[in-house]
């Protein structure tokens, strides 16, 4: 451990950024803390639209309660198998979202429609669950969405009088209706939003409700939305209360499952090219531009000789002189070509440039070519030797 250190691994350094950050950490501490209080306390009071467990204006605590003080069980499933199992003479089925079954699950509640001898009341199907769940029922488009009078035989309709079954599908059937074929109620330019059809089994019928509005808790109170909801659903002793999940979908029908790009919507795709192209023209607008280069005048001012000295310093620590001879001669044969008239193509060709030197010698100088386009020197001494040579050599064609 270092002297004087706590072995705790903090410094000053961390010290300090703690202290620098600590409001922002401790203030985001807080928000956590704060969002997940929320989340737990929420949790077990808030559903989805049409859970019974739910006291959300979309949701159906109110009849469930309204259902139990009648003596009704209401008993929330999740999955289709759960429902056919606890469905039965005695029992009333309630589909919340038909057309969010895949086949599977349709099959399972078609079976329960056909053998259980109870009552099945599916909300708002439309033409992708009718034809396995209702085959002798169609839609026929939108219901605006108002009160509605009953308009027909059926008990509950007329306890119930003037309700609000619009804003949802409008239905037709084969055959004329009748106690055999059906009971059409509640309807809305000539087709009912409410149709009770027998099923296979004695005492057994379907319910289709063409909107789910009278079971919600912001319109219970509404008209005689209150009656008729006790009375389509309160007619057995046990409610089994079936909330499709997508979950449930996907286990059950592996292949109904999509993929992560197949659950975008489409439109995002072209949302999300704007945007790239958005921060496309964004990154053109605000890009730095190369301009021509300009001249700065430095803060010191640094003479050529230390440059030099500050160079050769590098060069013989690294022990370079392989480099610095290479630099050395062609500094000197560039100068000595400009002395001696050969063009600067010329000035590191031995062919050109030893020749026009000779020519301006009055005594020998030894081996040119290997002065200047020679090896590289052994030692120290010989590089600065080679350095004199040089020297000497350029100030003679100088004076020449």
């Amino acid at each position: 451990m270092p002297p004087g250190g706590t072995g705790t691994g903090t410094g000053p350094g961390a010290l300090a950024a703690w202290r620098r950050f600590r409001g922002a950490m401790i203030c985001l501490g807080i928000l956590l803390v704060a969002a997940i209080t929320l989340a737990a306390l929420g949790s077990g009071s808030r559903h989805g639209r049409l859970d019974p467990r739910s006291a959300d204006p979309d949701g159906s605590r109110a009849l469930a309660e309204l259902l139990q003080a009648r003596g009704v069980t209401t008993r929330v499933v999740t999955t289709a198998r759960e429902a056919a199992a606890a469905a039965g003479p005695g029992t009333t089925v309630l589909v919340t979202d038909p057309d969010r079954l895949g086949d599977t699950q349709r099959r399972t509640i078609r079976s329960v429609i056909d053998l259980s001898g109870g009552r099945t009341v599916l909300l708002a199907p439309s033409g992708l669950s009718l034809p396995d769940l209702a085959p002798s029922a169609r839609t026929r488009g939108g219901a605006f969405e108002r009160d509605l009078d009953p308009a027909c035989p059926l008990p509950a309709a007329l306890s119930a009088g003037r309700a609000g079954t619009g804003g949802g599908y409008r239905y037709t059937t084969d055959g004329p209706t009748g106690a055999a074929t059906g009971t059409a109620c509640y309807p809305d330019d000539g087709h009912p939003t409410l149709l009770v059809l027998p099923s296979g089994t004695t005492g057994g019928d379907t319910v289709l409700l063409g909107s789910g509005t009278i079971l919600l808790n912001k319109r219970l109170a509404s008209e005689g939305n209150a009656s008729l909801a006790l009375q389509l659903l309160g007619s057995r002793p046990e409610l089994v209360w079936y909330l499709p999940s997508l979950t449930e979908i996907q286990d059950e029908d592996p292949g109904e499952q999509k993929s992560l790009f197949e659950l975008v919507p489409r439109g995002w795709g072209w949302a999300l090219l704007q945007l790239f192209l958005a921060a496309a023209l964004a990154a053109l607008w605000r890009a730095r531009r190369l301009g021509p280069l300009v001249t700065e005048k430095l803060p010191v001012a640094i003479r050529a000789s230390e440059t030099t000295e500050g160079r050769a310093r590098l060069y013989r620590k690294a022990g370079a002189r392989d480099r610095a001879a290479t630099v050395l001669r062609a500094a000197a044969r560039e100068r000595l070509a400009a002395l001696v008239g050969v063009p600067p193509t010329g000035a590191h060709e031995p062919a050109a440039l030893v020749p026009a030197v000779s020519a301006r010698l009055t005594d020998g100088h030894g081996d040119l070519t290997a002065l200047l386009f020679g090896t590289t020197p052994a030692d120290d001494a010989a590089l600065v030797a080679l350095a004199d040579h040089l020297d000497a050599l350029e100030r003679e064609v100088r004076t020449s």
